[in-house]
């Protein structure tokens, strides 16, 4: 919090919400200090009494991505009565915001750090524990499918969650390299198709 008499001078969900567009676009290493400052509007001083580091506001801002509604979340997995379902509308919800014309395109949690020297392993690791929680939620929901019954005992759900895990993000990759909703969707369709030889199910 700002010392006693003298209150922030700018809006820090605005700030963040800036810095989180700019680290989506050009990525964490690529990302520098005059940039976030520029975006923000606000001084070098201010971004760390605000923040703390470049890591932190970086760990804010994915969690502020992350809280909307294009993560891998309850919203996409819960909202089906079946896993296919809910995966298909996992892929489906997610291509969607991947392509989004008002957002940099693709994923946050998937471009922002792939490649990071020494001094930013953290980052990172970070990021990569962020994905792992995306395949728990997967492989959660398929869990649950197999003890309602709708996924049968035998399937290899590990297997499954990593699959649909391993599409979802090289959909951003497309979504990265200019793909049209329409290729989006389309590879979902092939994705999908493979559900009943991943689940042992005959159709």
């Amino acid at each position: 919090m700002p010392p006693p008499g003298r209150p922030r001078s700018f809006d820090r969900e605005a700030a963040l919400q800036a810095a989180m567009l700019l680290f989506w676009e050009r990525g964490y290493e690529a990302t520098a200090l005059s940039d976030l400052t520029r975006a923000m509007g606000i001084s070098s001083p201010s971004l760390y009494a605000a923040f703390g580091s470049k890591e932190a506001l970086f760990r804010e801002a994915i969690a502020l991505y992350n809280s909307a509604e294009e993560a891998v979340g309850e919203h996409s997995l819960q909202k089906h009565p079946t896993a296919r379902q809910a995966i298909e509308a996992m892929l489906r919800d997610n291509a969607d915001a991947y392509v989004d014309p008002s957002t940099p395109r693709g994923c946050m949690v998937v471009l922002s750090a792939t490649n990071c020297g020494p001094d930013n392993q953290r980052v990172q690791e970070f990021l990569a524990e962020c994905r792992e929680s995306d395949y728990r939620a997967v492989h959660s929901r398929l869990e649950r499918a197999v003890a309602e019954g709708d996924v049968p005992a035998g399937a290899d759900i590990a297997a499954i969650a990593s699959f649909y895990l391993t599409v979802l993000q090289g959909l951003s990759i497309q979504a990265r390299d200019g793909c049209s909703r329409e290729t989006a969707h389309a590879i979902i369709d092939c994705a999908m198709v493979a559900w009943p030889g991943l689940v042992g199910a005959s159709g």
